[in-house]
């Protein structure tokens, strides 16, 4: 079964009823933002009503309140440093922390799934097309939503670096493939999609 599939069992009302909040921060610093758009029109083609959300500039009381009528915040991917940035300035991870204690549902696409864990440092991890930490953050910490770190966008060739990377990474690291999604809830983890879980 799809990820798509999954996430529609799992959503508290039929799709036309469904407000998504798209945060798209992490998209504002990537060349390419074609899969924005991809992403976009395939859940309204779904029939979710989609607005887009952008942290930055923003403070807690914003977010509270633009955040509150939605049924599903989705953040996007790009650049997870950045990300991670306008995640803290703004005061989103403890309006989240909010959201998800009231039943709403969390969705993170590459950098939105990295963040969900402990730390981010594996989206710098060089020698697999990293993301670069242009903003100059230091603390990696992310919102652990879950007790392990997500290596997204698996392939093949990734495999014996990662073996190493993980050896030596203070975390413990899980990985998914394009079409794989961790399902999370309250402690939880199901692995949803196609295919076995990647282990190392």
């Amino acid at each position: 079964m799809q990820v798509k599939d999954e996430i529609l069992k799992i959503l508290p009302k039929p799709t036309s009823q469904i407000k998504l909040a798209h945060i798209i921060t992490a998209s504002k610093v990537q060349k390419d933002t074609s899969y924005v758009d991809k992403d976009v029109e395939s859940m309204r083609g779904l029939g979710l009503s989609v607005a887009n959300v952008d942290l930055e500039g923003k403070k807690e009381k914003d977010l509270r309140d633009i955040l509150q009528p939605f049924d599903v915040i989705y953040v996007q991917g790009g650049n997870t440093f950045y990300l991670l940035k306008w995640v803290k300035e703004s005061g989103f991870d403890a309006v989240l922390e909010e959201l998800i204690g009231r039943g709403k549902i969390y969705i993170g696409v590459s950098a939105g799934s990295i963040i969900a864990g402990p730390d981010i440092e594996i989206a710098g991890w060089k020698g697999l097309d990293p993301d670069p930490n242009e903003v100059g953050l230091e603390d990696f910490s992310g919102l652990s939503c879950v007790p392990f770190c997500i290596f997204p966008h698996y392939k093949p060739e990734h495999a014996s670096f990662l073996k190493e990377e993980i050896a030596k990474y203070s975390y413990p690291v899980r990985i998914l493939n394009d079409k794989q999604a961790f399902l999370v809830r309250d402690s939880e983890v199901a692995l949803v999609g196609g295919g076995e879980e990647i282990r190392f």
